[in-house]
């Protein structure tokens, strides 16, 4: 695993008991695999003169635990100890501020594109991983926990994949 510090954290609430993982997909530019641009978006560094959509997105500070290139590399952005700034205006089962309580993961892709058997596997030792450290009982998309606002990880992801691969 790979350590990339992004900036965009801050301390979790007191007492705050990490119980959820949600499941996100980037990539920068859309539809664009591979590079820094991702890195860069997370630690602040994204150069708006670099793609056009970058103009937009720039000024964002925003971050993720942990993203998931396509060939399985790992990055962490963020000790999953600390809030990451991932999900936004947000709420799982009743309470909001999602990332008070979680921890997000970003797999480099696209709502339509399929993700790699190596994100899956790297995805699956990650969330093992996290559960040995947390008392984590939920994965969610970002869909789920920003309905109507958020779409990822999109209907490309394969939930029995993953929980097939959580269960090996």
């Amino acid at each position: 695993m790979r350590i990339v510090e992004s900036p965009n954290h801050d301390e979790r609430p007191p007492g705050t008991e990490v119980s959820l993982v949600v499941l996100h997909s980037i990539s920068l530019p859309p539809g664009e695999y591979g590079g820094e641009a991702i890195e860069r978006f997370f630690t602040n560094r994204l150069d708006p003169a670099a793609h056009p959509y970058f103009q937009e997105i720039h000024a964002l500070r925003v971050s993720s635990h942990y993203l998931i290139r396509r060939d399985g590399e790992i990055v962490q952005f963020v000790d999953p100890a600390r809030r990451a700034w991932h999900a936004g205006a947000s709420a799982w089962r009743g309470r909001s501020r999602c990332n008070d309580f979680s921890i997000g993961i970003e797999l480099e892709g696209t709502d339509a594109d399929a993700f790699s058997a190596a994100q899956y596997a790297a995805l699956a030792a990650l969330v093992q991983d996290l559960q040995r450290r947390f008392p984590l009982r939920d994965l969610a998309a970002h869909s789920d926990v920003a309905p109507g606002r958020k779409t990822d990880p999109g209907t490309a992801f394969d939930w029995r994949r993953l929980l097939a691969a959580l269960a090996e």
